[in-house]
């Protein structure tokens, strides 16, 4: 492999009373998948090249000690609403609820300690099709972060023998609450570590996008890709027009923006592809979920990642499937309100192919 598997020695911890683990996943191809129940983190991914050689596509450390560090959200599980918050408040039922704030004014990726900073119950099995399975558990209380109602929330995370990663998503709650889960993985289709992403080619199935203010909060204008660098209904290249004069792109310092997926609601369907032509890797993304946060890690800094690669500018990007940004702020944006009774549940699938 072109990059060393990172040692489960290194995960080994306490953290809040509970035990920190880092689990490897496999299938039947020699695909390989490194999951901690720290945040539920995609550590790893090494997609197989040949016989004998595989890359790791996923931005990482190599201990848990340099996780507890990391201020980018590599690999998390986000939540209890991912993506931000305006100015950290939401009504729901007449009560007027603040949150955590914890980005500029406002909250993001469940605030403070959001799910990305505790520790999940972990379980292995196998599924119906013997395929190795990683299941995460976690009880997000009533008030935690600012949050209503006890949070029961489930991430299972599947290595199927099509090279994919499976992520099916399950939460009840026992009062009426907002929930908005996604995985924050960096992939870099070249290796970790082995260059910028700006030359990947991207395919976004969205007509629409949701323009921001400065301060990344969606206006609540649903606006047309259309004679703009927003464009990606055919492939474009990640840094082909993205220091383009566009009030999106300059406010954002590049591409971070939820788009308005061209999907019937709740169906499991292909919204993105990814490839890159030296590595030959293509990733193609499916989901229930109504849009995609595309990041080009415009904001990206470490110097010490795996391997000891360092991850700059622009060296991994992120597609978030999710609910919109600021949903339980506007009416017209898809309904993030899950009451009792109820289950929240979808479904997002990374997949790997070599060409």
């Amino acid at each position: 492999m072109k990059n060393t598997i990172v040692s489960n020695e290194n995960f080994k911890k306490q953290i809040d009373n509970q035990e920190v683990a880092l689990f490897n996943l496999k299938n039947k191809n020699g695909f390989v998948c490194q999951i901690t129940n720290y945040g539920a983190r995609i550590v790893s991914c090494f997609v197989p090249i040949t016989d004998n050689s595989a890359l790791d596509v996923v931005l990482g450390y190599d201990s848990i000690d340099d996780y507890l560090k990391d201020d980018f959200y590599l690999g998390v599980i986000a939540g209890r609403y991912a993506n931000r918050i305006a100015k950290g408040r939401f009504m729901l039922d007449g009560t007027d609820y603040s949150l955590a704030v914890n980005n500029g004014e406002n909250a993001l990726h469940g605030g403070q300690k959001g799910f990305d900073k505790v520790v999940w119950k972990a379980r292995l099995f196998a599924n119906e099709n013997d395929e190795e399975c990683l299941e995460l558990a976690y009880l997000s209380v009533d008030g935690e972060e600012g949050y209503p109602g006890n949070l029961t929330v489930k991430v299972n995370y599947s290595l199927t023998n099509k090279n994919e990663i499976r992520i099916d998503y399950t939460a009840e709650t026992d009062a009426k609450t907002v929930i908005n889960l996604t995985n924050h993985a960096y992939f870099n289709l070249k290796g970790a570590g082995e260059g910028l992403v700006t030359s990947h080619d991207l395919v976004l199935n969205a007509d629409y996008f949701t323009p921001t203010d400065a301060g990344a909060i969606p206006t609540g204008e649903i606006r047309t890709v259309s004679n703009t660098p927003m464009d990606f209904r055919v492939p474009h290249k990640i840094g082909e027009r993205i220091e383009d004069d566009y009030i999106e792109l300059i406010q954002g310092i590049g591409y971070d923006h939820n788009w308005v997926l061209n999907k019937e609601n709740d169906v499991l369907s292909q919204v993105a592809t990814v490839s890159d032509s030296a590595s030959r890797i293509t990733m193609k993304v499916y989901s229930t979920e109504p849009g995609v946060q595309f990041y080009s890690g415009n904001y990206l800094n470490i110097q010490n990642g795996k391997n000891g690669k360092s991850y700059p500018k622009r060296s991994g990007f992120c597609l978030e499937t999710q609910h919109f940004p600021d949903s339980p702020n506007h009416d017209n944006f898809p309904n993030t309100i899950l009451n009792p009774n109820e289950t929240y549940s979808q479904t997002t699938i990374y997949q790997f192919e070599v060409k």
